[in-house]
């Protein structure tokens, strides 16, 4: 009874978050992500190369576990979907961008950062195409920021918190920093881009952390909250899977 109690509960506070997100972002937005020739072709150029090779590296880890573990499919599919669903959730903020959940985190918690460089790359492509949010010309700045460095602060972060044995706050906070992280690299592209006249990078980029601090603080909170939900309905319904990733630990 008290098992069929929370999972009650925790259906009630999914279905919460996810429209306190969807409602948060109703306004509509110009851009998602860095918009489609925003920055300068060399930046555009730079960025490209840094990202394509942990795509290339996502690709080799993402055949390995489908031959290893077929079974495993539906849920690369889950966090795929995961992370278009919440980086689709829109509010606007710096001028050429926008504040969003990036839905990184659970991915990259059950089948590792490089897995996510993929995922997350084909998320910003099918939104940049068919919704046009974002760019093609901006493609390689946003993997680099949203499916490459927070999928991996969120996993390294995940790793050091296990070891206190609290598996939750692992989670939550590995969500919730990724997403975080993800708007402080955003900063910095759009600081390296495009440096104040007085002050330089520095000025330029504490000026789109300081803007983009006030709508993603409160939707890093919540992306970690939600997926913390999402996990525990993984960790009731599908344990088989959660088994073979060797992610069922027991909560000291």
């Amino acid at each position: 009874m008290k098992a069929q109690s929370r999972k009650v509960v925790s259906l009630g506070l999914m279905a919460g978050l996810s429209c306190y997100l969807v409602l948060g972002s109703a306004t509509p937005a110009a851009a998602m992500h860095i918009s489609e020739g925003f920055l300068p072709v060399q930046w555009a150029a730079f960025w490209w190369i840094v990202a394509l090779p942990f795509f290339v590296v996502g690709l080799r880890a993402i055949a390995r576990i489908t031959t290893k573990h077929p079974e495993l499919k539906l849920l690369l599919a889950l966090s795929g979907a995961f992370t278009f669903v919440l980086s689709a959730l829109k509010i606007p903020s710096v001028t050429g961008s926008c504040s969003h959940p990036t839905g990184t985190g659970l991915g990259a918690i059950l089948f590792g950062p490089s897995v996510m460089a993929v995922l997350g790359a084909l998320v910003l492509l099918f939104q940049a195409v068919l919704l046009a949010h974002g760019g093609l010309t901006t493609l390689g700045a946003n993997m680099f920021s949203m499916a490459i460095v927070g999928p991996f602060a969120a996993y390294f972060i995940y790793q050091l918190l296990m070891r206190t044995g609290r598996q939750r706050v692992a989670i939550f906070c590995g969500a919730a920093l990724a997403d975080l992280l993800t708007y402080v690299v955003t900063s910095m592209q759009l600081a390296l881009a495009f440096p104040a006249a007085n002050g330089g990078f520095l000025a330029s980029f504490i000026k789109f952390a300081g803007i983009f601090a006030i709508t993603q603080v409160p939707l890093a909170i919540s992306e970690g909250l939600l997926t913390l939900l999402v996990w525990n309905w993984l960790h009731s319904y599908g344990q088989p899977e959660l088994e073979i990733l060797k992610l069922l630990k027991q909560e000291s």
